[in-house]
């Protein structure tokens, strides 16, 4: 099966090819440039950029794989969560791309393909669902940090999260409230370790809330 995937959940757009199951080709266009003046991901421009960036990193992936459309099987792209604008770029292009190809749609859901990312390995890179085992995941992204139990491929529920912001958020609104450079996730990790743990006793948040 040969299958184009689609990504634009947030401010990169990324497009790949698989072929039963291996990547053949990914194609990646970063924003990282245009944000960093905000301090963070400005969604309205996000969605922009997608749609500036979606056909030619399409073409690259087509190209590194040496494939043209019509030999695709499907295609697939994130359905959510995520910004709002941002996804509906990368969803309606790939079901337009479905329809005009008259080829299955596949939609996927965000937080799976962060639970199943510890399986992909490999050269090429593919996922061994052969070695899946139930488990207990924590997803920590910029906009998602849940605990999930994970039953079984495709089977997970979420146990609990947080109520206010995701730690990702946090880094980044951490990060420009005390100028550090934008992505500010690394430079915190950075100075983190360069710290001293011990130096400030934080307390457990929200101990006695039924969340």
């Amino acid at each position: 099966m040969l299958l184009l995937a689609i990504e634009t959940s947030c401010d990169e757009t990324s497009v790949a090819v698989l072929r039963d199951g291996c990547v053949q080709a990914n194609a990646v266009s970063s924003q990282v440039k245009i944000h960093e003046e905000y301090g963070g991901v400005v969604p309205e421009l996000a969605s922009r950029e997608h749609l500036h960036n979606l056909m030619p990193v399409a073409r690259e992936a087509l190209g590194q794989a040496d494939i043209v459309p019509g030999q695709l099987d499907a295609v697939a792209a994130t359905r959510g969560p995520g910004l709002p604008g941002a996804l509906l770029v990368g969803l309606r292009a790939a079901q337009g791309l479905a329809f005009a190809l008259a080829k299955p749609f596949i939609g996927i859901h965000h937080h799976e393909a962060h639970l199943y990312s510890p399986w992909i390995d490999g050269n090429p890179l593919s996922l061994a669902i052969d070695d899946f085992q139930p488990n207990v995941s924590l997803i920590v992204s910029g906009g998602h940090t849940i605990l999930v139990h994970v039953v079984a491929p495709l089977e997970h529920h979420v146990l609990g999260g947080t109520v206010d912001d995701a730690a990702g958020e946090c880094f980044d609104k951490v990060a420009k409230l005390i100028g550090l450079p934008y992505p500010g996730g690394p430079e915190l990790d950075r100075l983190a370790s360069e710290g001293d743990g011990s130096a400030h006793k934080f307390p457990r948040p929200m101990m006695r809330d039924d969340s």
